[in-house]
């Protein structure tokens, strides 16, 4: 099981950035996908999740109404959009896939790790 992420990058802020997770999760439309990031000296913590078939969707009240998280069954990935981005956004971000159909909020409950994809927003 592979979970590729992809989309970081060094902006201002107040800019916007796509992040990519593609999975070779063989059950994919069945699995919860969830963003969570980590920055130095913190723990990992949720950022965003998204249900099997993408009808619920979750989100830290750090990104509410500036992310967005969406997935594409059809090519096994899932995305976070985020928008007006902030200095205190900076970290590695992780996608993560749950043996679940609803979104998870712990790390403790995600069995599938990509391998991360910095972001650092400049002031």
């Amino acid at each position: 099981v592979q979970l590729q992420a992809s989309g970081g990058g060094l902006v201002q802020a107040g800019v916007s950035l796509r992040l990519s997770c593609s999975a070779s999760l063989r059950f994919f439309s069945t699995n919860a996908m969830a963003w969570f990031r980590q920055a130095p000296g913190k723990e990992r913590e949720f950022v965003a999740g998204v249900s099997w078939n993408g009808g619920q969707t979750l989100y830290a009240d750090s990104v509410k109404g500036r992310s967005t998280i969406s997935r594409d069954n059809a090519k096994n990935t899932v995305y976070l959009q985020m928008d007006t981005l902030k200095p205190e956004d900076t970290a590695v971000y992780y996608c993560a896939a749950a043996r679940s159909l609803t979104v998870r909020v712990h790390p403790s409950e995600y069995d599938f790790w990509g391998q991360g994809t910095q972001v650092t927003v400049s002031s």
